[in-house]
């Protein structure tokens, strides 16, 4: 949609739709979001302006009503009951509908506050919110997970997800990429097969960490982003905000800015419920193997529309963290890294001056050049260019001992080919003919996988755990 005519049909909107709102002033798209869209509005309010929130699917879309999810029309329903539960919650003034013509979305209260994580983890003006944050999380969880399913609307909105089938809808929708990624189904078997008995179904937001939640100085102002939630175990939770990948560079295992002891505290206030430490974990393995697959569904829709940007492609090259971090919580252990490779100085310039060129061309000119998303979307072009240079480095090692690992494993020979054995062993590990505690499996897909984040992204925490144990047998 021109940008002209998606002006011209918001405005259409606020003014016919909106409470005391007489015009569009402005609308931009802010910078993340590859799930969903998120723009700030001004409007015209009697005279003065007045800030909006509006939050749409990708393009102006609409919802597959096929999928187990609660929709953007859902999303602003869940958000009101959060309120009404006293979980700190943006208003929602309107839900778009096929007569506006631009796709699923709702209007709502615009909340000034934080949400980047990097930000809440390390910014000096949050370090006495960051004494209390994951204490207050635990309080907020608690009270998402009291939230009534049972009767309309909610009843209607939202799946029943128990643990094991959310773990093979996971382990399917994998699958169905047709990539053979084994850490990914060792993982699966390995959830299945250590699941405990589940607690009580409930409201479960599914995406609660840091970036979906926003804060001030004081407190959280807003819990955001419903879109996956769903009737499930409230375990899943409390190991999403402890997850790796939202830690943002801390070492407190809550968001990088708290104690496990501090959100089992706030919990077992308002629910009374102790909370075991291990579920907890198995829930973070949980988590890492979900992310990992969400990483490459990106990458699936960046090939297949309706929305081919730099952000989906480079989002699933995060499979590897999330499956480093998978690693260090199931089979930690020793690693052999492998040393970068010498470039071949014939060409003038080399493929690896030509990339440093660009990246940091754009790392130092257009981003300081620009704002806003085409400033976020420089920086997502940078890290990918330098993704693939050490790739071009390290690649070519990476795949020779990939290879001469699983020749031995399979004791195949020199003619086996990487792709037929990489098959080979996802195959088995799905069909169950594989075990799991094979200690020459472990190792393999722990050097793999570590190797990878060298390439992917050798600044993410996760790597450097993984190499802390390198000498450990």
């Amino acid at each position: 949609m021109e940008h002209t005519e998606f002006h011209a049909k918001l405005a259409q909107v606020v003014t016919s739709r909106l409470a005391d709102c007489d015009g569009l002033i402005s609308v931009a798209r802010l910078s993340g979001g590859a799930s969903q869209e998120t723009y700030r509005m001004e409007v015209d309010s009697g005279g003065e302006t007045r800030t909006l929130a509006m939050r749409r699917a990708v393009e102006g879309t609409y919802n597959d009503l096929t999928l187990s999810r609660p929709g953007l029309a859902g999303e602003a329903e869940l958000m009101r009951q959060a309120s009404a539960a006293g979980v700190p919650s943006p208003a929602i003034y309107y839900v778009l509908t096929r007569e506006d013509d631009l796709g699923d979305g709702f209007i709502m209260e615009w909340i000034e506050g934080e949400a980047l994580g990097a930000r809440i983890v390390r910014q000096p003006e949050y370090a006495t919110l960051r004494q209390t944050l994951a204490y207050e999380i635990g309080k907020i969880l608690a009270r998402v997970h009291q939230i009534d399913v049972t009767s309309p609307p909610l009843r209607d909105l939202l799946v029943q997800t128990p643990p094991t089938d959310f773990i093979q809808q996971t382990w399917d929708r994998y699958i169905a990429f047709d990539t053979p990624q084994p850490l990914i189904d060792y993982t699966a078997r390995w959830l299945l097969e250590n699941l405990k008995p589940a607690h009580e179904l409930v409201l479960v937001h599914n995406d609660f960490r840091t970036g979906n939640f926003m804060v001030n100085e004081r407190e959280v102002v807003a819990v955001i982003d419903w879109e996956a939630a769903h009737v499930g175990d409230p375990m899943r939770d409390l190991g999403w905000i402890c997850v790796n990948s939202w830690r943002y560079g801390g070492d407190d295992p809550v968001g990088g800015f708290g104690s496990y002891e501090d959100l089992f505290r706030g919990y077992e206030e308002v629910t009374e419920q102790t909370v075991d430490l291990d579920e907890v974990k198995y829930w973070q393995v949980f988590g890492s193997f979900w992310w990992a697959t969400v990483c490459l569904g990106m990458v699936a829709q960046f090939r297949g529309g309706p929305d081919a940007s730099i952000e989906r492609a480079s989002i699933g090259r995060r499979a590897s963290e999330a499956l480093v971090d998978c690693v260090n919580l199931m089979m930690p252990g020793a690693v052999d890294l492998i040393e970068p490779g010498l470039p071949v100085d014939i060409d003038m310039p080399r493929t690896d001056e030509l990339l440093t060129a660009v990246s940091g061309f754009l790392h130092d000119q257009v981003m300081g050049e620009t704002t806003g998303r085409t400033n976020f979307l420089a920086r997502v072009s940078a890290n990918a260019v330098d993704i693939a240079a050490r790739e071009q480095s390290l690649l070519p090692e990476h795949r020779r001992r990939e290879l001469a690992a699983l020749q031995s494993f399979y004791d195949s020979g020199p003619g086996a080919d990487l792709a037929s054995l990489r098959w080979r062993l996802v195959r088995s590990l799905r069909d169950g003919s594989q075990t799991l505690d094979d200690e020459s499996l472990k190792s393999h897909l722990r050097n793999y996988i570590v190797n990878q984040i060298a390439i992917d992204q050798p600044k993410y925490s996760g790597f450097k755990q993984a190499l802390n144990r390198r000498n450990v047998e």
